[in-house]
């Protein structure tokens, strides 16, 4: 298995069967952050990397614009592909488009996919609460005989101290639409998962959160640059 990130929180999950998109991003706000050895596309309507597999599956966990542009859909899809998402992304009726509520259970093939709450909460540490209970969800991936948790843009909620038995577990530390450092520090201790990426960092330093992190746990924290890749055995 093989597992890249993209800014924010873009995430591609390559095994030997299937490739799954996880919040793909329409990427032109970020090129300052790009590293030089991703190719962009020189279409002007495609900020995209190049040599981007088609999905199998695009899981979209809330509907903000830069998730869910046509041209970033298409780009990553095929008349085969499955997009799950809390909300309709586009207007117009596409049949590979399968709407998800929390709290549930999606198969395609010999994936098993359940969704769970994300969102922010009037206590949490995230600056805008943008993110309403009920509208986002979160996902755990049981693939390959590992469970790959998405936390989408969430803070810290009760609903993650049942999240268990996670091989690796995609937590954002950014504060502002999302938990801060702080509290994804105690939604990793809760969750006890044995790989964590940092992701939607936004001003978040991702090294001294590992650092500090692996400092008092022995959860291993990755921390990716864009395009890097991970790879965990089967």
């Amino acid at each position: 298995m093989i597992i890249k990130w993209f800014p924010r929180s873009w995430i591609q999950i390559k095994t030997t069967k299937f490739v799954i998109y996880i919040d793909p991003s329409y990427m032109s706000t970020y090129f300052s952050k790009y590293s030089k050895k991703v190719i962009f596309s020189e279409a002007e309507d495609d900020c995209l990397p190049e040599s981007l597999e088609k999905g199998n599956l695009i899981l979209i966990s809330h509907i903000h614009k830069d998730h869910c542009k046509e041209v970033t859909i298409n780009r990553l899809s095929d008349e085969r592909t499955v997009i799950l998402t809390p909300k309709r992304y586009t207007k117009e009726l596409d049949e590979r488009v399968k709407l998800v509520l929390p709290e549930s259970n999606y198969y395609f093939q010999d994936i098993l996919i359940e969704t769970v709450y994300s969102y922010n909460t009037v206590e949490g540490s995230s600056s805008r609460k943008v993110h309403k209970k009920g509208e986002g969800v979160g996902f755990i991936i049981n693939i390959d005989n590992k469970r790959i948790y998405f936390s989408g843009d969430t803070d810290l909620i009760p609903e993650m101290e049942e999240i268990k038995d996670i091989d690796i577990a995609f937590v954002p530390i950014g504060g502002t639409f999302t938990m801060d450092t702080n509290e994804a520090f105690k939604a990793i201790l809760s969750i006890k998962p044995k790989f964590v990426i940092p992701v939607h960092h936004l001003k978040a330093d991702p090294i001294g959160f590992k650092n500090k992190f692996e400092a008092i746990t022995e959860i291993a924290v990755i921390v990716l640059n864009i395009g890097d890749e991970f790879a965990i055995e089967k």
